[in-house]
């Protein structure tokens, strides 16, 4: 296996439906001519995610397995993760799973775009409404649809 498929396989560790490449985290797997080292570059979803130890070490153990014991993960902050960098199939996994998927993050060009309303990832009606502006975990919030009642979470745009 390569070093890119073995850390691209890697889930995040509080989604677990999606992968850290899905999630689009992890920026870039380099291995060195010659010593084979290999070095993982990722970005946190928000600084002082207290996910990203885990991860780190996952990759780690994921890259030991595939045969590259001596592999070293880097973190940069910069550009700072972004919600469109979710994937297209990880989008679809968070849906399936009952996760409302982001919407476009907001351009940073004037006031930041409230959602009134999000599609529930269970019957898809828009009748629905935000219970909390924090769910089962910092990055996403808790809604509830009105029309099959179900609560849902909904990650945040960023």
């Amino acid at each position: 296996m390569s070093p890119r498929a073995a850390a691209a396989a890697v889930a995040d560790p509080e989604i677990r439906v999606l992968t850290i490449e899905e999630l689009g985290i992890l920026r870039d797997v380099r291995q060195e001519p010659g010593t084979g080292r290999v070095t993982v570059t990722i970005t946190p979803t928000y600084t002082g995610c207290p996910a990203m130890d885990v991860i780190r070490e996952d990759i780690r153990i994921a890259l030991a397995a595939a045969g590259y014991p001596d592999a070293e993960v880097a973190t940069v902050y910069a550009p700072a993760w972004s919600t469109d960098w979710v994937s297209a199939s990880g989008r679809a996994k968070l849906a399936a799973a009952g996760i409302a998927p982001p919407g476009p993050a907001p351009s940073g060009d004037g006031p930041v775009p409230v959602r009134l309303t999000v599609r529930c990832p269970r019957c898809e009606s828009a009748d629905t409404e935000q219970v909390s502006r924090f769910g089962s975990t910092a990055c996403k919030a808790l809604w509830r649809c009105r029309a099959c009642r179900e609560p849902f979470d909904q990650m945040k745009a960023l």
